[in-house]
This record gives structure tokens, C-alpha cells and sequence, in this order.
């Protein structure tokens, strides 16, 4: 394929340059370096979509000031960099730092070290190429959204992505490891009962052994190495088959959510707000039916804490 042709700098680029060294005076990214980048973001961009666009249209919906930002930080930037960690996230107006902290929570609950690893680990990433021959997180950034939560929705499919890596398991597509997030409203009350319905179908999928699983972590409270002692089994068992239920999890709630016409982009948000309360009323996690799969295994159930 050819190479493209040089943008056009223009006084749209003359003006985009100082608008955002204006805002960000502290973030000093050359004028040749800031159009080399809009080359590069503009052409990444161009690659994702079907239609190819037009490169005025390309700037009417950039997001300046983040693009500046991430281009200032794959330049190695340090006040850009110091600008990113002090950036605001979302309805909680908390730290980025803090809400990539509460994914990690959600993504691996009471295990506090791979939490903080996690949140290492995707910094790493940030500039640094995973692989030889891919980009670097922050290089896939193309301007045509928020940054913030941006970085957040890649943050947790990256991760989701890592749990995928088994060897019947296919990573995200490196496209787009994120979409936008939704901002703003609350989830849509109808979607409740479509999540409902969704996770019960799930559930009657589920084995016995699973069931036991799900009901000693949510319903007793046990933590893993608690469950691999109960159940006289390794640690990485546990963790190897609660990894493995997440993933059928999210994979079959997605897939029917979708189904039913979702456009909402964080699944894990309805996991949050709705799951916990739907496994504990479920019948087969009621305390009379993990007593019956304990029975068939010779226990008795374990003391709530």
C-alpha cells in the first residue's frame, strides 16, 4: 500500500498547537513534532474505520488537549506524565490512579497484591510495547475520544485479556483493546431485568463444582486460600478455576446482553451493581443446596464468619 501524503498543516494546525500549549504551558511538545504525531494518529484513526476520512473531519472531532497529552507522553514528557497521574476520572471525580485501583479491585477481588501488580504492570505498558512489533498502549490512542476513560477501558480489557491467554483463548483484538466508556447517566432501569434474565441463563449452564465455588466465595465469604483448604485442594486450582468461571461469566453475559440490542459499553458495571444480589437469591446457592452438593462429598457446611 502507498504511503499517504502529508497532512496539510494549515492554520488549523498553527491554531490547534497553541490552544493546547496555552492550557497545557507546562507540556512542551515541538510544533514538528506535534504535526508528526497528528500524521500518526491521524493515519491510525483512518485504519479503523470503514469510510476513509476526510482530515478536516478527523480535526473537528479530535479531542486536543488529550491528544497533545498522550503524543507529549510517548515523547517522554515529564510534566506530561505528571499531568496524566493528577487527571480527574469520571462521575467520582477521583484520580485516574485510584479508579485504575478500583477496576483492579473488581477484576481480582481480596487479592490485594495482584491488584497493585496489575496496575504496575499496565503503566509498564503505557510507552513500552508489550510484544515485539506491537504498540504501545498510549501509541493506539487516536484522539477521537476522552483520554482518561479511554485509558481506564483499556486498563480493564487489557487485563481481561491477560486472563484469556490460555491456549484455547484469544486475546482482544489489539484494534481497539477500548471503547468510550458510557459517561454520565445511571444504568437504564430495563436493563436490569435483561441482566437478570441473562445471568440465571448462565447460571443453569453452571456444574455443581462450580456452583460450590461460587457459593463458598459469595455466600460464606471464604477467601481462595480458604476455599483450597475447606476443599483440600492447591491454591492454583481454585484460583486456575475461578479465573476460568469469569470468563465464561463475562463471555455469556455479553453474548446475550448483545443479543438483546446492549450499546452500553461496561458489562463489569451491571457485574458490580447487580450480581452479587442475583447469586445470593438464586436457588442453587441457597444454604439448603450447597448443603446437598457438600453432603455428596462427605462436609458439612462451613461457619459463616
Amino acid at each position: 500500500m502507498p504511503e499517504r501524503a502529508p497532512i496539510n498543516p494549515g492554520p488549523r494546525v498553527e491554531l490547534l498547537y497553541y490552544f493546547c500549549r496555552l492550557q497545557l504551558p507546562a507540556v512542551n511538545l515541538p510544533p514538528e513534532r506535534c504535526q508528526q504525531h497528528l500524521q500518526r494518529t491521524f493515519e491510525l484513526y483512518q485504519k479503523k474505520v470503514e469510510t476513509p476520512l476526510a482530515w478536516e473531519a478527523y480535526l473537528d472531532n479530535l479531542y486536543p488537549l488529550d491528544w497533545f497529552l498522550a503524543s507529549a507522553c510517548l515523547e517522554g514528557n515529564r510534566s506530561a506524565w505528571e499531568q496524566l497521574f493528577a487527571s480527574r476520572a469520571g462521575r467520582s471525580d477521583c484520580l485516574l490512579m485510584d479508579a485504575l485501583r478500583a477496576r483492579a479491585v473488581r477484576l481480582f477481588p481480596r487479592d490485594e497484591e495482584r491488584q497493585d501488580t496489575a496496575v504496575a504492570d499496565f503503566w509498564g505498558h503505557l510507552c513500552i510495547a508489550e510484544t515485539a512489533g506491537a504498540l504501545p498502549v498510549m501509541a493506539r490512542f487516536d484522539g477521537q475520544r476522552p483520554l482518561v476513560p479511554w485509558l481506564i477501558r483499556v486498563f480493564q480489557n487489557w487485563h481481561i485479556s491477560q486472563l484469556r491467554k490460555h491456549p484455547m483463548a484469544q486475546a482482544l483484538p489489539d484494534d481497539d483493546l477500548a471503547m468510550p466508556m458510557p459517561a454520565g447517566s445511571e444504568i437504564d432501569p430495563r436493563w436490569r431485568e435483561v441482566f437478570a434474565d441473562a445471568a440465571r441463563a448462565w447460571l443453569a449452564t453452571v456444574d455443581d463444582n462450580e456452583v460450590l465455588l461460587l457459593g463458598l466465595r459469595i455466600r460464606y465469604r471464604l477467601s481462595q486460600r480458604e476455599v483450597a483448604q475447606f476443599l483440600k485442594v492447591h491454591e492454583g486450582t481454585i484460583s486456575r478455576r475461578t479465573d476460568q468461571l469469569r470468563d465464561q461469566c463475562l463471555d455469556s453475559l455479553a453474548k446475550q446482553l448483545a443479543e438483546a440490542g446492549w450499546t452500553g459499553e461496561d458489562v463489569f458495571e451491571l457485574i458490580r451493581t447487580e450480581m452479587i444480589s442475583l447469586l445470593l437469591d438464586a436457588p442453587r446457592l441457597s444454604v439448603d443446596s450447597l448443603a446437598q452438593i457438600l453432603a455428596k462429598k462427605g462436609k458439612t457446611i462451613p461457619a459463616i464468619q
